[in-house]
């Protein structure tokens, strides 16, 4: 069997594939577009069914990347791996604070995380813009407590945490916002993850209309 090494070629096969296994889904065009995205980065097919989309969270997150707002991250994975080629094409960038001097010192004499404590110095970072984690449940914690504050007002959440504390729990905490969000439920999660929903919605930006 002849290999192939042509990058392109490898994600054209990987996508197709992934249609292939994904035929009987009904989900609308743009969910299932960022559902693939998540399969690819992870090869776990649970994310099909697993993905939880509020009603507007697509329509809100192109809104938001094409208007230039920023993106919020809880960990550096997640912000190198989000194509800002793309974002910075609209004029946003992405933030992320949690190797801040102040967040880091700050977290050392409160024993909060520094993933919590970045979040709310981001807070006005996120107003009209999308805040993306990963990795964290205390970043999330932290958000959700910033929106009911009103001290914090993103258009999108995408909170994909992963771990066995507080993960499911946040997640929880995350669909009772008025904020619309792309989740799912339980400790999977992940960088890649937050990583590959934000790289579909960006790309939806080159090809989906107003």
């Amino acid at each position: 069997m002849k290999k192939i090494v042509d990058p392109q070629r490898i994600e054209d096969k990987s996508f197709k594939i992934i249609e292939g296994l994904l035929a009987d889904l009904n989900l609308p065009k743009e969910q299932k577009e960022v559902v693939k995205r998540v399969i690819h980065a992870t090869v776990d097919l649970d994310y099909a069914r697993g993905l939880i989309f509020h009603p507007c969270a697509i329509e809100a997150g192109l809104a938001a990347l094409r208007t230039g707002k920023n993106i919020v991250t809880d960990v550096n994975m997640v912000k190198v791996g989000i194509r800002r080629e793309i974002l910075s094409g609209f004029g946003g960038a992405v933030a992320c604070l949690i190797n801040d001097q102040e967040v880091v010192q700050s977290s050392s004499q409160s024993g909060y995380t520094r993933a919590a404590i970045s979040m709310r110095k981001a807070h006005q970072l996120m107003d009209g813009g999308i805040v993306a984690i990963g990795n964290a449940p205390t970043a999330l914690f932290e958000v959700c407590d910033l929106v009911r504050k009103g001290k914090a007002r993103p258009a999108l959440i995408i909170g994909v945490p992963v771990g066995f504390v507080g993960a499911a729990e946040s997640k929880k905490e995350l669909i009772t916002l008025p904020v619309p969000f792309i989740t799912n439920q339980g400790g999977k999660g992940g960088s890649s993850v937050a990583v590959a929903i934000v790289n579909a919605l960006l790309k939806m930006t080159e090809v989906k209309g107003e």
